[in-house]
């Protein structure tokens, strides 16, 4: 997959040149012309690096820095600052807004792409993530577990699903379906900082499957900010005709043409409460299990151990 890197930058002229010195290297390029533009761009695009100048119009590069870093899936993107020559305050202030690094106008080419390749390498370092919400992904998660099955500490492991989501991208379209994945993830993140532990854990396993890893004292609350949130915005996803009718026609896992109703959410949840788990796979299977017995019941749901469920019915 090429790596994508959006310039951000209100000369076309600068941005010329920053497109020939990025294709020695077959970086992808993805431009913005003002701060409103590279917001919009970098929700859509999900570029792997920023190259962000200071002076833009509409937000400046240090709002637009400041607002990627504030938002937890966005905190990881690298951003290099380009700053005027001798304009001191320009690189503070963008390196106080987040910004990773900075590189002075008029540029090296071959010094700048050895910044971004040191960045980039380390970023992939730091971040082994999954490329679309930037959350931990399938090795984090694993580790994550394992350290915990160690310590034997209380554990309780959400696997999170979307339904009914394979026929709402058939309708909607792949754009459409990663940000809803993307809001998702927000809001797995907001309800576990709002009801959860500090040093709870969540991680993407892939398309629209997630783990959120508390404790059995905290995950009913966790659980049902979840589904709230996710039923609360899940209308918003749709056109009005459809928000209206409730269900959207489109073709199920058979291929039959059916009513499908509004995206929902299901949750399965593993604890240790009531019995001892020795190992990982015994994790996964129990909580398979779980979350596809939530799948069966109307609207969002979560499961836990023993068949206690709860609905926001």
């Amino acid at each position: 997959m090429a790596v994508k890197i959006l310039i951000v930058d209100d000369d076309p002229d600068i941005r010329d040149i920053l497109k020939l010195t990025l294709s020695e290297e077959n970086y992808e390029v993805i431009e913005a012309s003002d701060g409103e533009e590279a917001l919009k761009a970098i929700q859509s695009k999900a570029p792997n690096l920023v190259l962000l100048d200071y002076k833009i119009p509409k937000l400046d590069g240090r709002q637009v820095c400041m607002r990627i870093k504030k938002d937890l899936l966005l905190s990881h993107l690298p951003i290099i600052m380009v700053t005027g020559k001798g304009d001191i305050s320009d690189k503070v202030g963008g390196i106080d807004a987040g910004a990773d690094d900075y590189v002075v106008k008029p540029f090296e080419p071959k010094e700048l792409l050895a910044r971004i390749r040191m960045i980039l390498r380390r970023t992939e370092r730091d971040l082994e993530a999954n490329p679309l919400t930037r959350l931990p992904g399938n090795v984090s998660i694993l580790n994550e577990l394992s350290g915990r099955l160690e310590k034997q500490e209380p554990l309780a492991v959400c696997y999170v699903d979307l339904d009914k989501f394979k026929s709402y991208n058939d309708k909607y379209g792949f754009e459409h379906g990663d940000e809803v994945i993307r809001e998702t993830a927000r809001i797995l993140i907001r309800s576990t900082q709002e009801k959860g532990n500090p040093e709870d854990f969540i991680g993407h396993i892939g398309g629209d499957d997630f783990v959120v890893i508390t404790t059995p004292d905290k995950v009913d609350n966790v659980c049902r900010k979840i589904i709230a949130d996710f039923e609360k915005v899940s209308p918003s996803f749709y056109n009005e005709t459809d928000r209206k009718k409730g269900f959207i026609m489109a073709k199920d896992r058979k291929g039959q043409i059916q009513k499908i109703p509004l995206l929902s959410v299901s949750i399965g949840v593993v604890t240790n409460e009531t019995r001892k788990i020795e190992h990982i796979a015994q994790i996964g299977e129990v909580g398979a299990e779980l979350k596809s017995y939530a799948k069966s019941l109307e609207r969002s749901n979560y499961v836990k151990d023993k068949r206690q469920n709860s609905s926001t019915k």
